[in-house]
């Protein structure tokens, strides 16, 4: 993750700042990638095994081999991610 998108995620979303490394594991070892309305995609996990709260990473893939972060943030509102087309589950 670039210092850029660092900033923009604790800028937009300060409760982030403490969720690091659970960004990375999210993007590395989602339970659920969803697709966005732009083509992006969202890698979901449960936040530490909570059923009520998931982190969500937003992120765009520009081949098999490189992509980049736009944003995350932490939600309790599964309907968000729900309605929209699951393309990979763990």
């Amino acid at each position: 993750m670039t210092n850029e998108r660092w900033y923009h995620i604790t800028t937009g979303h300060p409760e982030m700042a403490v969720f690091y490394d659970e960004i990375l594991e999210t993007i590395e070892h989602p339970e659920f990638v969803y697709l966005g309305r732009n083509e992006e995609y969202l890698a979901v996990r449960n936040l530490y095994n909570d059923i009520t709260k998931f982190i969500v990473v937003i992120y765009k893939e520009v081949d098999e081999s490189d992509g980049f972060i736009i944003t995350s943030f932490i939600t309790n509102k599964k309907p968000y991610f729900l309605k929209k087309k699951i393309i990979w589950k763990q």
